[in-house]
């Protein structure tokens, strides 16, 4: 007897399970075959630290939550629709986050009352109807995976493992995605061993004959494809997003790139990306430090190279000395900061938005640079050519600050005509450029951005000086004087302040509200999601979102005055409120959460019409 198809809009799965279950992978699998549908996507990986947290306990959890529909989403979601727990500990780490009737598909193989001891549970959840709200799936994963895996020539921990296919077969049927993708996916992954290939290929498609032929699963669902704009798409996360922009924009700049790393999370993936492209001039070298890595990232533009360190919040602190000497030098250098939860070590695989007043203000003496944020994994790879545009043209180093949320979801991201990119290209200094002609002026500055000339070590008649003291004026020499040392530094303040960015948009579609969501970085989707939610309640509110931090819009002020209320949702202690109310003294209104969570869309939107509806 053929299933009920049944028609669905969205759906939000989080697959959950122990560090070593495979839920990444299982989740990026699934993502792929969902964005080759063609539905729209946001997702939401989340992991503990440690490399192998203690198998089956709460602290060792790792999940994958997907979110997919047929029309333009904004969020991974909130509320799971479907939770895959492949132990106890998933189970109970999870739950509270689903609504009720929620679908939990749980490996019963993994019950055992030594696990169930390990998370808490006096009785079984699965028997004690403290489940009896939900739809409760049993299915006995591990067992059933050894038992399709009984003829092939694999042991029983390598069959054990193959468990997540069998879960991701059963999903991918459940769904109606296309697994053709997995298939090579998974010939390409264990190349190098044909009997986990067949082995891992036979738990999907036993997976997917499971809910083909079992009674529990009634009903097959379908989310037909979203209606986006024509052209080619592929699924993107943030840190490739960014590094694929690093690239392009050596590309339209015609110069070398070199980035300069020391491995850290959750900016590693970034190094890992760009070694890949060495075709396309990228230099990359895993530093011992983080303070060699900028060090090698600034010899490198002093070279005539794009100069790129990558880091999180450590990180920046330790290069902050190095930021200052590039200020000084007045060279091109980019430093992406991908945001987690500190201080210190803090929690490395939770987001945060607490890097901001470092940007801004973390370094010793007068130090301004430019920072900018991207908003979304796809947009990632914009912002990363606006970085290297305003570091190339304005000879300043510029701060990209990403964030775990962005650097590691993913979402559908339409590849770009490459000639509508900005022309990135840059004139160095070939000849002395004094009133007589012979000899350089180093910082003889351009009339309209204010840059002083670029010219690479080595060409004739163009030496110069080059270190952390004080320059003088034009001959780049170096000066105590008290009055240069004051006309340097407001100068080189001036620069970044005059560096012309677009002005800030407003999202307000009936033009009667008076209450305006300013955000900036990661908090686009959730406020969007959430402002959308409360004017399809017919709740006028306004949305802004900045990319440009330092310096910001030229038309923002003005923005901000012409509504009653200002909200800035952050996820830090309220760092850019604190900025806008000192720079415009606007009484922003700061809504912080430093939970190592992005906000949900739900939890905005219910601040927001409290201050919609009573101020």
């Amino acid at each position: 007897m053929a299933k009920q198809v049944r028609q669905l809009d969205r759906v939000v799965i989080r697959f959950a399970g122990d560090s070593g279950d495979g839920m990444q992978l299982t989740g990026d699998r699934f993502t792929s075959e969902t964005a080759q549908l063609g539905n729209d996507i946001s997702t939401l990986p989340n992991f503990p630290a440690e490399i192998r947290a203690p198998a089956g306990t709460l602290p060792g959890v790792s999940s994958f939550q997907v979110h997919f529909a047929d029309y333009d989403i904004l969020t991974p979601g909130d509320s799971p629709n479907v939770l895959v727990a492949m132990n106890p500990a998933a189970l109970k780490a999870n739950v509270g986050d689903l609504p009720r009737g929620a679908d939990i598909i749980v490996n019963t193989d993994e019950f055992t009352k030594r696990n169930l001891t390990k998370v808490g549970y006096a009785e079984n959840p699965l028997e004690d109807g403290s489940l009896d709200g939900y739809a409760l799936h049993p299915v006995a994963l591990t067992s059933m995976t050894i038992g399709a895996l009984a003829e092939h020539a694999v042991s029983k921990k390598d069959a054990e493992r193959a468990k997540n296919m069998f879960a991701l077969g059963l999903l991918s049927w459940m769904y109606s995605r296309p697994y053709e993708s997995t298939i090579r996916f998974l010939e390409r992954k264990f190349a190098a061993r044909p009997e986990l290939v067949a082995a891992n290929i036979a738990a999907f498609k036993a997976g997917w004959n499971f809910g083909e032929t079992t009674e529990d699963f009634g009903v097959r669902y379908e989310v037909k494809p979203a209606k986006m704009s024509p052209g080619t798409y592929r699924n993107i996360t943030g840190n490739q997003a960014l590094s694929l922009g690093l690239v392009a924009a050596g590309v339209r700049s015609g110069l070398p790139v070199f980035l300069g790393a020391y491995p850290i999370t959750p900016a590693s993936d970034i190094l890992h990306e760009l070694s890949k492209h060495k075709r396309f001039g990228i230099t990359t070298m895993q530093a011992e430090d983080e303070i060699a890595a900028i060090g090698a990232a600034l010899g490198a533009s002093y070279g005539g190279s794009l100069g790129i360190t990558t880091t999180s919040g450590p990180g920046v602190a330790l290069k902050g000395e190095t930021i200052s000497l590039a200020v000084a030098l007045e060279l091109p250098l980019l430093i992406i900061d991908v945001q987690r939860a500190g201080p210190s070590t803090g929690m490395p695989t939770k987001t945060e938005q607490a890097d901001l007043n470092m940007a801004l203000f973390g370094r010793h003496g007068e130090a301004p640079v430019a920072v900018v944020a991207p908003r979304s994994p796809s947009d990632c790879f914009f912002a990363a050519i606006e970085a290297a545009r305003i570091a190339l043209t304005y000879r300043t180093p510029v701060i990209l600050l990403s964030d775990n949320y962005v650097a590691n979801g993913s979402e559908p991201w339409l590849l770009p005509d490459v000639d509508t990119l900005p022309d990135l290209r840059v004139e160095f200094a070939t000849e002395p450029n004094s009133e007589d002609g012979k000899s350089f002026l180093p910082y003889l500055r351009d009339p309209v951005t204010m840059a002083r000339p670029w010219a690479i070590p080595g060409t004739p008649g163009l030496e110069h000086r080059i270190g952390g003291l004080e320059k003088a004026d034009k001959t780049g020499d170096i000066s105590y004087d008290p009055a240069n040392h004051d006309f340097m530094v407001r100068t080189r303040a001036a620069r970044i302040e005059a560096i012309p960015v677009p002005d800030i948009e407003v999202e307000d579609p009936d033009g009667d509200a008076r209450t305006l969501v300013l955000g900036w970085g990661s908090t686009y989707g959730p406020i969007g999601a959430a402002c959308r939610a409360l004017r399809h309640r017919g709740l006028p509110i306004a949305q802004a979102h900045l990319r440009h931090l330092s310096p910001m819009p030229a038309n923002l002020g003005e923005v901000l005055r012409g509504y009653d209320r200002v909200v800035i949702p952050e996820m830090n202690l309220g760092q850019l409120a604190h900025v806008i109310r000192s720079r415009f003294l606007i009484d922003a209104i700061p809504y912080n959460q430093v939970s190592g969570l992005p906000f949900t869309a739900a939890k905005l939107e219910s601040m927001l019409e409290e201050v919609v509806k009573n101020g």
